[in-house]
């Protein structure tokens, strides 16, 4: 521990405390001659009575920075999607799934509703750092294999129906967050007319 650490930290301040408390009963006659002891024992029981320091908390990034981190993860993905080659129905789903996506995280009402709600948060993230690079990397190998063993299910259908999902999971995060706002503008409401009253 570093002197400056020592000088601020609990055990010292409580022993500072009992040492000034040795010298109110030095200069008020009670120490007598063992003055020096008697602060130094005093200072020392304090030290010792002193509750342990706290270790300081994590430093989790908040929300907010979780956002930040979440939008750049969002671009990254968009780029890796620009290179991938999809089939029409597929493309259009994941274009209206990426639209809604960067309209919730998009910075402005909805996120400041949205980093207050951290399973939305973690819905987001799991949609946008693992379901739809999982389901658009399954749907490139597999698509590879199905040239090879023609008359299989297209795995088209496959990404479609795990993007139409997770366009529903998304829009249901909406829905949840649209109707908090509306919650709080009917409460306020409701609390202007019992103003009024």
């Amino acid at each position: 521990m570093a002197i400056s650490e020592y000088l601020e930290s609990r055990k010292n301040i409580a022993g500072s405390v009992c040492g000034l408390a040795g010298l109110a009963l030095t200069f008020t006659g009670v120490a007598g001659p063992y003055w020096p002891v008697v602060v130094a024992g005093l200072y020392g029981a304090g030290a010792l009575i002193a509750p342990p320091e706290r270790p300081p908390l994590p430093d989790f990034p908040s929300p907010s920075a979780q956002l930040e981190e979440l939008r750049a993860d969002l671009e990254k993905l968009g780029a890796y999607l620009a290179e991938v080659d999809l089939a029409p129905a597929a493309a259009d789903r994941l274009t209206e799934l990426t639209d809604l996506l960067t309209a919730l995280l998009d910075p402005g009402r909805a996120s400041e509703l949205l980093a207050q709600d951290p399973e939305g948060v973690h819905t987001l993230s799991r949609t946008v750092r693992q379901d739809i690079p999982e389901a658009v990397d399954s749907y490139v190998r597999t698509r590879w294999w199905t040239r090879l063993t023609p008359g299989s299910e297209p795995p088209e259908h496959h990404l479609e129906r795990q993007l139409a999902l997770l366009q529903e999971e998304a829009k249901t995060l909406a829905t949840a967050l649209r109707e908090t706002e509306t919650r709080r503008q009917e409460t306020h409401t409701r609390y202007l007319e019992e103003r009024s009253r």
